[in-house]
């Protein structure tokens, strides 16, 4: 994480601020995991599940499904697949967008 003491409290978007606080890398390993998280939920919604709904079907706790949609717990690969499989997907691997 960058440290920078030119950063306000206010006056700064929220772009501004982000990219005085984090590193190219910080920020893209945030947008990946956020946009991860907004699919698993996406996908459980769509299919009609609710968390506990989705704990019966995956075998997992729903306090960690919780924490995972929280973006609070740092899931194994295994445990995101097995949600995913409940909520009729997979993860798929694509080439990333380069940032300008």
């Amino acid at each position: 994480m960058k440290t920078n003491k030119n950063v306000s409290r206010k006056g700064d978007s929220w772009k501004s601020l982000r990219n005085k606080i984090f590193t190219a890398e910080e920020m893209a390993e945030t947008d990946i995991k956020v946009a991860l998280l907004g699919e698993i939920i996406e996908a459980r919604q769509k299919k009609g599940l609710t968390q506990k709904k989705l704990e019966k079907l995956s075998n997992i706790k729903q306090p960690m499904i919780a924490r995972i949609e929280k973006g609070t717990a740092d899931p194994r690969l295994s445990t995101l697949l097995r949600m995913l499989a409940a909520s009729g997907k997979t993860l798929t691997i694509s080439s990333l967008k380069k940032v300008s």
